[in-house]
């Protein structure tokens, strides 16, 4: 590492405080088989998902149930109250219109997706809503597709049409599409009219398993990304995994930094799984695709219900985001996906806390392995620009989740300024 490598562990050492999110969590429910091709990484067959609902429901507001007859397989509920609200996850949920239409206020439905999204499920979205449903009327508007088009411009075009359609405070956005359309759907939700009603339906495994779960909705600015944004929560996620049929290898690859974050951070055994059934979720097997999305929402749900706003203990799902921000700001939106900065910036945390001592050789390699080394590899100092605006600045300082002490758990620390962050990013690029 670089000679500043010292000035980095003399300032981690005084000032970071140490966190213990670990709440008692359920068993992994999948099984794996060993592969004869693959003996490090199993190939999990399929098996039928039982209905499963996770206990996270909030007495104040109890969520609709799905149809007796429903595709639904499990429903993670997101306790906040009265703005509690459910997740579906199952196969051909789509082709439930109750399911849908369940959520929906008022008559007016303005559908916000992209143009690579559009041909693929558009129709079948607008069908859901209007099915046996005449009083309801859809409206829709296209937007470019990629984290480029995350702005300002762009979001002006879903006002616009909603304008345009003369929609009132009683209609429904519905998000359909990955990260940067959920994101931007329900920001404008809660800007328009000062608040409207907006439904989820992520078609990416990384808006499945993160982005639609939590209520973060925002843009990004040229200086920094998601700088711009609310916190406002949707009246449902649907998740229908048939969506991922469609998803090309490289954006379901992406969605795996997410997944395999909530193992690092607070779920060892969820972690295990995914070490034995990798090779399964990257073949889109049904059954760990299954899984993983029920886990990872079980995840988030638990951390959200107790820290909507982000005032400590939902800072940990920043794992990796620090230093996967500053790359995607530095060599420009939409160069890398999402995913694959989180993953380079999370196996930059393992490496920082390795190199402070927090964590021991087994985990870091661990981290590295399951996450790839091909595009952390292809960093260089030049892919970054950590003197541009981050989100996560607390008085000047950096808010870092690096890892420490056995897996499942982790550190946050906000006792960081800039030139650390500068030092481990060439340390780590440059080496």
């Amino acid at each position: 590492m670089a000679a500043s490598t010292s000035s980095l562990l003399a300032a981690a050492s005084s000032s970071c405080a140490a966190i213990s999110p670990r709440l008692a969590r359920a068993a992994p429910a999948a099984a794996s088989v060993p592969s004869p091709s693959r003996p490090s990484c199993p190939i999990l067959r399929a098996s039928s998902v039982s209905s499963h609902r996770s206990l996270f429901v909030a007495s104040a507001a109890p969520t609709m149930q799905p149809p007796a007859e429903s595709r639904v397989s499990t429903v993670v509920d997101v306790d906040l109250g009265d703005r509690s609200y459910p997740i579906y996850i199952g196969s051909g949920l789509l082709d439930e219109p109750d399911l849908l239409q369940s959520h929906v206020h008022g008559k007016r439905v303005l559908v916000v997706t992209n143009t690579t999204v559009a041909p693929l499920y558009l129709e079948k979205v607008t069908w859901a809503l209007t099915h046996n449903n005449p009083n309801v009327s859809v409206d829709s508007v296209i937007l470019p597709d990629g984290e480029k088009y995350k702005d300002m411009d762009t979001l002006m075009k879903v006002f616009d049409k909603a304008i345009e359609s003369r929609l009132d405070r009683r209609c429904t956005f519905v998000a359909l599409g990955g990260g940067v359309i959920g994101d931007m759907c329900g920001f404008a939700a809660a800007a328009f009219l000062r608040g409207v009603n907006f439904i989820q339906i992520p078609t990416t495994l990384m808006a499945q398993v993160d982005s639609s779960v939590g209520g973060k909705t925002g843009i990004n600015h040229p200086l920094g990304k998601n700088m711009i944004g609310a916190f406002y929560q949707p009246q449902c996620v649907l998740v229908d995994t048939d969506t991922l049929n469609t998803l090309p290898d490289r954006e379901l690859a992406s969605g795996i930094a997410e997944v395999v974050k909530y193992g690092l951070i607070r779920d060892a055994p969820f972690f295990e799984w995914q070490e034995k059934n990798m090779s399964a979720l990257l073949a889109r097997d049904p059954s760990a695709v299954a899984y993983a999305i029920k886990r990872s929402c079980e995840n988030k749900a638990e951390v959200v219900a107790q820290d909507e706003k982000e005032s400590g203990l939902r800072a940990t799902l920043n794992l990796g985001h620090t230093f996967g921000h500053a790359i995607e700001t530095g060599l420009g939106y939409g160069a890398w996906l999402h995913g694959e900065a989180i993953a380079a910036g999370t196996v930059m945390a393992a490496d920082m806390s390795h190199r402070l001592g927090w964590i021991d050789d087994s985990l870091y390699k661990r981290v590295v392995e399951i996450l790839g080394e091909s595009q952390a590899s292809h960093c260089t100092s030049r892919d970054y620009d950590s003197g541009d605006v981050d989100k996560k600045v607390a008085d000047g300082l950096l808010r870092l989740i690096l890892l420490k002490g056995p897996l499942g758990s982790c550190v946050f620390t906000g006792d960081y300024d800039r030139k650390v962050l500068d030092e481990t990013l060439h340390a780590f690029c440059d080496s």
